[in-house]
């Protein structure tokens, strides 16, 4: 077993210096961020200012506000001496070998002789930059190159030198990987490495279909959503990169790959030159493929340079393409379609296909690494092998050659003895090299046995007497089946198995209650239902947690409303770093009602000092601002600090192996021999004194037009059951009592006009309406 990293020093505070500090600290580690001096008589100057650009990045860069007290900014003249005392530095500064190679002669100069030395570099050749040093530094040198933003971008790619000591390799493989929560993928020491390569030749490929007749908004659309690549749309992501940017790796790339079959393609366009010439770069000024004009989003003529709105798509029928919900399917339609649309996907993706094989072994040494570098690094749903297998290998190897589109020689060899077996594999064996990979990300879970299941909910067995309780509703939403199959679970799991784990393997662990099935009930005035309902959920709920077994909640993504609900109720969880949780109900015009407002009530009150209300009332309004304000954590850390998750949950930075811990954790608390939390008879609640400070809490927000009115009308009928109703005075009180206040309030709530409107609008626009 490795030692992990405690400390770091990160060399250059621009903004990937600044955040991969920031995900370092997030990680845990000490972070020293270091920049050039500063020309005044405050040198911290420059790294500050940076330092402070990176604090108001949206997403947020760091988990919670205390997390960036891990960070220690100073700069070279006065801090470097802090680099000796590390157990890693990353060297992040401007791209300029001359200046990184003087780096890191001063560098060797003070690290210990145990320290590891990596570079961020994208576009330089990670053995140059360690020209000159020292045998022993070169073998504890390599480079880490994280994807922007590395918060939530997942690779990293490793690229070693002939020199790495093969055991430093592994070392940060295994840290990025468990400590970081990377997908690592290790690159070889060529131009862009992997994922770059890869991507800047798709990237290419689609400013070039400009000259074919087709719109910027064409060519978006069919490299966006529908085609798998959410996040790659080809000048919505070169705006964000920024056109210059684009440039300057095109203009390093072309002369860099002499022997590259594809090398045209990387050409800088003359539009592209233009642009940048004329300080068009994209969103960081304002204005690049696309502008933003008085809330009306324009496209660049690429004739004129004018911005024009948006011209209809003339793509055939690509609504109802881009409506089939299977991505496979979708993409075998478009591949098939006799449209202009079909001719754009078919040429595309035929190249991007022969170009990725044509690179094995020159950047990777199988398929495996530059599919994983495209979902990691461009959010590619399925990578390019994965796609070639989806359209059917023999289909496309013969369109590539009726095409004239090249075919490397390790697919030809190796066709003849290919396999296709269980799990989808793709099989290519010849005389060089075996290339055998799963297609993982075509699958939810591994093939695990089934116990049980619903249209809407499975058990699968996780082994050793562990089974996994899993939602399969549309947003994985607590639909009737999914709650009704909880129940019959538990009724399992009393009599068999060691305990239980709920869990899935999608982005997002829940969207929260099934908000259409809810408003179905209510338009019918079946409201007699939505009241058992309640009940049922609430009673599931309370079981959980005092379930005679271990439960483990393994969460992920987004977990809303009534899925925090249940989250909270389970004594155990499991959380990725990256979950997002929050009882949102009053957007949609509801309070919880499923214990989450006794919960939360239960929390301040343990929270305080004594349960003398001036001791917890503080907590209490912390509470009430945070649901009524249907706040939602920025990080699984936050998360606890607004007491959503308990102290003892245990965070992962790497969520993939949330199901794995988790049944870890049934099995020790087995056999520690669980018993369930005490039951909790009393609660203190402060009465009509503290609803009247949480209702003025309410007034004060309204009054600064943070709220609107109907917004407080909900936040007061939350006081209400927060305070604990009509009691006059602080008093203690039990669950019981809590949840049917929550009940009470709950119901009547669906019959308003303005909680409906709220409802349907969520429901058909997938966002909130503050009404």
């Amino acid at each position: 077993m490795f030692k992990p990293f405690r400390t770091a020093a990160v060399l250059g505070a621009g903004v990937m210096g600044s955040q991969i500090a920031a995900h370092l600290a997030n990680a845990g580690l000490t972070v020293y961020l270091l920049d050039i001096p500063g020309k005044g008589s405050n040198k911290n100057e420059l790294v500050e200012t940076s330092f402070k650009k990176a604090l108001k990045l949206s997403p947020p860069i760091f988990f919670t506000e205390k997390t960036a007290r891990r960070v220690i900014l100073g700069n070279f003249d006065e801090h470097f001496y802090s680099v000796a005392a590390v157990d890693w530095v990353i060297e992040a500064v401007v791209e300029n070998l001359d200046i990184k190679q003087k780096l890191m002669e001063r560098v060797e100069s003070v690290i210990r002789s145990d320290t590891i030395v990596s570079t961020n570099t994208s576009g330089l050749p990670i053995h140059a930059i360690a020209q000159g040093r020292s045998d022993s530094f070169r073998q504890r040198f390599l480079g880490t190159h994280f994807f922007n933003p590395p918060r939530y971008l997942k690779l990293l790619e490793v690229i070693p030198t002939t020199d790495t000591d093969p055991q430093v390799l592994e070392r940060m493989k295994w840290f990025g990987e468990l400590h970081l929560g990377k997908g690592i993928v290790i690159a070889k020491d060529t131009p862009n490495f992997i994922a770059n390569r890869i991507g800047m030749y798709v990237t290419m490929l689609g400013v070039q279909a400009l000259t074919q007749g087709y719109t910027i908004e064409e060519i978006d659309t069919l490299t966006g959503t529908i085609a798998g690549r959410p996040k790659s749309a080809t000048f919505r992501t070169a705006d964000l990169v920024g056109l210059d940017t684009l440039m300057y790796v095109a203009s390093n790339l072309y002369p860099a790959i002499p022997h590259d079959e594809s090398r045209v393609v990387f050409r800088v366009p003359e539009l592209l030159r233009k642009l940048v010439e004329t300080g068009t770069l994209g969103a960081k000024t304002g204005q690049g493929f696309y502008k933003k004009q008085d809330r009306q989003i324009l496209s660049l003529n690429p004739e004129t340079l004018a911005y024009e709105p948006a011209k209809p798509l003339n793509l055939g029928d690509i609504e109802a393409i881009g409506k089939i919900p299977d991505l496979g399917d979708r993409l075998r339609a478009l591949y098939c379609d006799r449209t202009r649309a079909g001719a754009f996907f078919r040429e595309s993706i035929l190249k991007t296909l022969s170009y990725s094989a044509c690179r094995i072994p020159e950047i990777a040494d199988n398929p495996d690494d530059i599919d994983k570098a495209m979902r990691w690094g461009f959010g590619w749903e399925l990578g390019p092998f994965e796609i070639w297998e989806v359209l059917g290998f023999e289909t496309v190897l013969a369109d590539m050659k009726a095409a004239g589109i090249p075919v490397p020689e390790w697919v030809e060899q190796g066709a003849g003895s290919r396999e296709q077996g269980a799990g989808k594999q793709f099989k290519i064996q010849n005389s060089k090299f075996k290339i055998s990979f799963s297609l993982s990300s075509l699958s939810s879970l591994p093939r695990l046995p089934l116990i049980w299941q619903n249209p809407e909910a499975a058990l699968l067995d996780l082994g050793d007497g562990v089974v996994l309780y899993e939602f399969r509703s549309k947003g994985n939403t607590l639909s009737l089946q999914v709650v009704d199959g909880l129940a019959e679970v538990l009724d399992l799991l009393e009599n068999d198995y060691r305990g239980l784990v709920i869990g899935n393997s999608s982005a997002h662990f829940s969207g929260g209650a099934n908000l259409a099935e809810m408003a179905m009930m209510a338009q019918s005035g079946n409201f007699e239902a939505i009241a058992d309902l309640i009940v049922k959920f609430q009673t599931l709920l309370q079981r959980i947690h005092y379930f005679p077994k271990p439960i483990v909640a393994a969460i992920q993504g987004r977990v809303l409303g009534g899925g925090c609900e249940l989250v909270m109720a389970c004594p155990q969880v499991v959380a990725a770093a990256e979950t997002y949780i929050g009882l949102v109900e009053l957007s949609v015009g509801l309070i919880p009602g499923a214990g989450g407002i006794m919960r939360s009530v239960t929390w301040a009150a343990d929270r305080a000092a004594t349960e003398a209300p001036h001791h917890i009332q503080p907590f209490l309004r912390r509470v009430f601002e945070t649901i009524g304000m249907a706040k939602v954590s920025n990080s699984a850390a936050e998360a606890q600090e607004l007491g959503f998750l308990p102290p003892t949950a245990r965070i992962l930075m790497n969520g993939d192996r949330r199901l794995e811990v988790a049944k870890e954790e049934v099995l020790c608390s087995d056999r520690a021999g669980y018993a369930p939390p005490p039951e909790r008879n009393v609660i203190m609640v402060l009465g009509r004194p503290g609803r009247a400070m949480l209702d003025y809490a309410a007034d004060t927000l309204y009054r600064g037009g943070f709220i609107s009115e109907y917004d407080r009308y909900l936040a007061n009928r939350l006081a209400y059951v927060m305070a604990g109703g009509e009691l006059s005075a602080p008093a203690l009180v039990d669950e019981n009592y809590l949840l049917q206040l929550e009940r009470e309030a709950f119901l009547p709530l669906l019959s308003q006009p303005k909680t409906q409107e709220r409802i349907a609008y969520t429901l058909k626009h997938k966002k909130p309406l503050r009404n």
